[in-house]
């Protein structure tokens, strides 16, 4: 990293690198912008450009003092067309009092005054150049200052102030806009000193996919809980889980006595009903056996057909 060329109260910290660093925001795209170059170190031999991130943290603090002098916080605009940028912008303009444009940028916001959404900004913070591209033309009409997060390859056309930075990395567009927020919140006097630690998580300015969301939520809802051992008590596993199967038994041993239906009394009364059906299995008369009388006739006189 090169010298810094800021007084020493503004220099980065560790913890400042080690987070740019594991955020990939020294990581550029393999083309290169002549207007880029000087914020450049150096080049892979995979072709992937590295950006200088001692640059990239003086730029942000020259973002942060541009934006201080905004007596009306209401008056800065910050914009995100890309859905990576629009988490971060949202919660920027939270900390800040900023105006946020998330989402598409509706044409003729800093031009045309009929429009319902016409604002009059005194400086726009853009995402990405190349997406919200329109926000920087009108920009120029109306002579808006233009501070861009800007990659290797970005346009710079129209941009005032350029911080390089991968701004293609959903981890990397966070961080840049968390920092941003966090030195505008020490330069304003919100934050008690500059060693004092943000309580606000870096986390909050990532992007998260809402479907993956909805379907982690609802994976966790379908999982059936499952009784253990805290649902039971000790006592019960103690007990080996007894107590119940004996409560079980006796009220099984109840109903059948109840119902006549256990013991010997039982017995006694299906042999006394087997004995009475023993004495009454004596052959019934049935017409069956009229019936095979007059057939033995007819076969002895051969004149069955008579009695019919």
């Amino acid at each position: 990293m090169a010298p810094s060329n800021l007084p020493p109260v503004f220099n980065a910290t560790a913890q400042d690198i080690e987070m740019l660093l594991s955020a990939q925001c020294h990581i550029g795209s393999k083309n290169m912008q002549v207007h880029m170059e000087p914020y450049l170190w150096k080049t892979r031999p995979d072709g992937v450009n590295v950006i200088n991130i001692g640059k990239t943290w003086e730029k942000i603090v020259l973002a942060a003092r541009m934006l201080v002098t905004i007596d009306n916080p209401a008056d800065i605009a910050v914009i995100s067309a890309r859905p990576y940028g629009q988490r971060a912008v949202l919660k920027f303009a939270a900390h800040t009092g900023a105006s946020p444009i998330a989402g598409r940028f509706t044409p003729g916001n800093f031009t045309n005054y009929i429009t319902r959404s016409f604002k009059e900004p005194r400086v726009i913070v853009v995402t990405d150049p190349r997406t919200d591209a329109q926000a920087i033309k009108e920009a120029s009409y109306v002579n808006i200052p233009v501070i861009a997060l800007c990659d290797a390859d970005s346009p710079t056309e129209y941009v005032d102030v350029a911080i390089p930075t991968n701004n293609k990395g959903r981890h990397a567009i966070g961080l840049i806009w968390w920092m941003l927020a966090r030195e505008v919140l020490r330069l304003r006097g919100t934050l008690a000193s500059r060693e004092a630690e943000w309580d606000v998580m870096t986390d909050l300015y990532f992007y998260r996919d809402p479907e993956a969301e909805e379907n982690k939520d609802s994976a966790g809802q379908d999982e059936a809980k499952v009784p253990g051992a805290d649902d039971a008590g000790a006592a019960a596993v103690e007990s080996g889980f007894t107590n119940e199967w004996e409560v079980s038994g006796g009220t099984v041993g109840a109903f059948a006595a109840a119902s006549g239906t256990a013991g010997a009394p039982a017995a006694s009364s299906w042999d006394a009903e087997g004995a009475d059906w023993a004495a009454s299995s004596a052959p019934v008369e049935t017409g069956n056996q009229g019936w095979s009388a007059e057939t033995g006739g007819e076969t002895q006189t051969g004149a069955g057909n008579t009695n019919w």
